[in-house]
């Protein structure tokens, strides 16, 4: 099947668009990426999302026009990565988008009781006539689950080493990881958490520091410039999140903007530079990964994949080398993955398995109490012939 995966990230600063040749069914399931592109959002549109993340800035009306006019960009990128792989809507199957979270709700004991993640469906089927499955957390959730990473299972499908142990680390707005047992390995079950902030409180820092002149610490020229605070540093180690035990997720909720900008007074305010700021939340978001596998890791993994903006970042990578010794510091690129576009062919991963009416969680990443197929279907103009030739 010939299925597009859309993805807009914590960060919020492009659509990603991936379409994809899939075949095959688990453990012999199969994708290819055809050709994907990032999708810029209009001016301002950035910080329009943003701000309607943030309770004290959002309402309900401006986050009901949001969500449907997210679903026009949506299928305005569907559309472009079509004519830039030189096909037509037509010979597309389905898509799978996994929209914009705005809310993730975990309570203080680490259950999660509520996601929201708009971009509506139905602009995107209506605009493209492809049958497009959105809406794939909230399903988890409803069983038990947190409702991520849910790229652990496609991490689970296809980058399980054939005699080590993998950890595969996203470093977007929030950093996720997914330690994968060998293949060989017939006992042991992957483990998926985030792990903490990723570029959310660097991308943060910066905006404020620079009063959104900048939105990140580009090649992070800033954090090389600057000195690492490692007393700061032990402080802000400290927050709870860190030592709270998986099945875990977070989000901007904690680690965002607010957060971000209570940093930097706090630095300011005890004498700390602009770069020593950054370098240290660079820092930080180093430290909570390796302490991350330190603590909870099932085994220590000899190759450590890096995924997300976040793998373009020279300080942060140096830093996750020198924190993880006896670990092959990797790049999505390394294993023949495009890390630009990874949550992109998730996500149309997902839309393949719920097409088939296959789960696209597992509970042992996720916390759920069972396997779930997930997402809702909102029928394009393609519906009945696609179930003629898939279900007929």
């Amino acid at each position: 099947m010939k299925v597009i995966g859309l993805m807009s990230g914590t960060s919020a600063d492009a659509i990603d668009a991936a379409l994809c040749e899939i075949d095959g069914a688990p453990p012999q399931l199969t994708a290819r990426t055809l050709h994907a592109i990032t999708y810029p959002y209009p001016d301002g549109f950035q910080a329009r999302i943003l701000e309607g993340c943030l309770p004290e800035h959002s309402r309900v009306d401006t986050l009901c026009q949001l969500n449907f006019d997210m679903g026009e960009l949506f299928a305005k990128a569907a559309l472009a990565v079509i004519e830039a792989a030189g096909v037509t809507p037509a010979d597309v199957d389905l898509i799978g988008s996994h929209g914009q979270t705005v809310w993730h709700m975990v309570q203080p004991g680490g259950a999660v009781s509520a996601t929201l993640q708009i971009t509506e469906g139905a602009v995107i089927a209506e605009r493209t006539g492809i049958t497009t499955i959105n809406n794939f957390r909230t399903r988890d959730v409803a069983a038990g689950g947190q409702g991520a990473p849910l790229t652990g299972y496609a991490d689970w499908l296809l980058l399980r080493h054939p005699t080590a142990w993998r950890a595969i680390q996203n470093i977007g707005g929030i950093g996720n990881v997914t330690f994968l047992p060998p293949l060989r390995d017939s006992h042991s079950v992957p483990v998926a958490f985030d792990t903490g902030p990723g570029n959310a409180l660097i991308d943060g820092a910066v905006a404020f520091i620079t009063d959104g002149r900048e939105s990140y610490d580009r090649d992070g020229q800033r954090a090389q410039r600057g000195h690492l605070d490692e007393d700061w540093l032990h402080d802000l180690s400290a927050h709870p999140y860190y030592a709270q035990k998986p099945p875990k997720t977070t989000g901007r909720e904690l680690f965002g903007a607010t957060m971000a900008a209570d940093l930097v007074r706090t630095g300011r305010a005890n004498g700390i530079t602009d770069d020593d700021i950054i370098a240290t939340i660079t820092g930080l978001t180093a430290a909570s990964i390796a302490d991350a596998y330190a603590r909870f890791g099932p085994a220590r993994p000899e190759e450590v994949i890096l995924g997300g903006g976040g793998a373009r970042n020279p300080a942060l990578v140096s830093l996750l080398q020198t924190l993880l010794p006896g670990s092959r510091v990797l790049t999505h690129e390394d294993v023949g993955l495009d890390s630009d576009n990874k949550e992109a062919v998730v996500f149309a991963l997902l839309a393949h398995e719920t097409w088939h009416n296959r789960p696209g969680n597992l509970p042992s990443l996720t916390g759920a109490d069972h396997p779930a197929v997930l997402g809702q279907i909102i029928p394009g103009a393609n519906y009945a012939a696609l179930i003629r030739k898939t279900w007929c």
